[in-house]
């Protein structure tokens, strides 16, 4: 039999310190923002409806639908 030759693996980006999986803003790159309701109720004065305020837990951009 032949002699196994392991190959170098190869080196990622590291994660800064005390950051764990998951964390960052990998995700909201490629869309996958995780939403969380910033303000519960709030008039649209223009419209004349309710919208909800939704902010990114990741990379806090803001987002406005009505409901």
């Amino acid at each position: 039999m032949g002699d196994v030759i392991e190959f170098p693996r190869p080196k990622g980006k590291a994660r800064p310190p005390g950051q764990k999986p998951g964390e960052g803003d990998t995700l909201c790159r490629r869309g996958f923002h995780k939403w969380t309701i910033d303000q519960k109720k709030q008039f649209d004065v223009k419209l004349g409806k309710l919208v909800t305020v939704r902010r990114c837990a990741r990379c806090g951009v803001r987002k406005t639908t009505l409901d």
